[in-house]
């Protein structure tokens, strides 16, 4: 089981932003959900990245739970925002110079896997392929997908490869096909 949330809310000043959720997903698996509104989603995904913390119930990553055993989940997860990105960086390869430095990885290594990652997100735009070749650099267990562009899920789960994927949707059409 690398996803395990158990009535996870999210709530501010009193506010409930996320509903309670409870879902598993395994290992390679794949599972998308479809929510309300978009503000919903992104709680919802960053929380099952461990980014944010529930309010009430438990989310769990592997066998940690990011209150209290952030760098493990780290380690495991990662995340790809909804909103395309702009780079603060002077070219691909000093983002992905950045990003081996969080994931732990020699830089060559994680330059040749970015751009075979690059390969398997052709046609995706630039804002939105560098987050993912980024992100998936560091061999993660779970990729967790903030409303993905459907037209572009073969390319993002032929990019994801092995790992599990967990997306949020706010159409259940494309929630299918992430699923």
């Amino acid at each position: 089981m690398i996803l395990r949330m158990r009535a996870a809310a999210f709530a501010r000043c009193g506010e409930v932003l996320v509903a309670p959720l409870t879902l598993e997903l395994n290992d390679g698996a794949r599972l998308a959900r479809t929510f309300a509104t978009a503000r919903e989603a992104e709680i919802a995904a960053l929380m099952a990245c461990g980014i944010v913390h529930a309010s009430t119930g438990s989310v769990f990553i592997g066998e940690f739970d990011p209150r209290i055993q952030p760098t493990q989940c780290k380690r495991l997860a990662t995340y790809a925002p909804h909103e395309a990105v702009t780079s603060e960086f002077s070219s691909f390869e000093t983002f992905i110079e950045y990003r081996a430095a969080l994931w732990g990885v020699e830089p060559a290594l994680a330059l040749t896997r970015a751009r075979a990652i690059l390969e398997r997100l052709d046609g995706l735009h630039e804002a939105f392929a560098y987050p993912l070749a980024g992100a998936l650099i560091g061999s993660p267990k779970l990729l967790v997908l903030d409303r993905p562009q459907a037209a572009y899920v073969d390319a993002i789960l032929s990019a994801a490869g092995s790992c599990a994927v967990f997306s949020t949707h706010l159409v259940a059409r494309e929630a299918a096909a992430f699923a």
